[in-house]
């Protein structure tokens, strides 16, 4: 019986540690050129991202973003964000293994 319960619980670790590694080869796409477009689109919203942050206060910015979070469940959309949506396309090792 213990057995058993160390078998289930070290499957659930195996797989929530094979989730991780998969994510980390999402991070780390992006700067790899394994998806050019993605790469693309990345710095570009970087380099971006760095220019508003330089011109903008960072009080408005942290104004901004506790807005954003705290907003009413109602205006919340149904639908994964943008960036959620794109790290997710994103080719992990084990999807370019086949």
């Amino acid at each position: 019986m213990r057995y058993d319960r160390l078998r289930s619980i070290a499957g659930r670790v195996q797989t929530v540690v094979g989730d991780l590694a998969t994510q980390g080869e999402r991070f780390q796409s992006p700067l790899s050129w394994r998806d050019p477009r993605a790469t693309t689109l990345f710095v570009t919203f970087c380099l971006i991202a760095a220019i508003v942050l330089y011109v903008t206060p960072f009080q408005v910015v942290a104004l901004l973003a506790g807005i954003y979070m705290l907003r009413h469940p109602k205006f919340r959309h149904k639908l994964p964000s943008v960036p959620l949506n794109f790290f997710r396309r994103l080719p992990a090792r084990s999807d370019s293994m086949l």
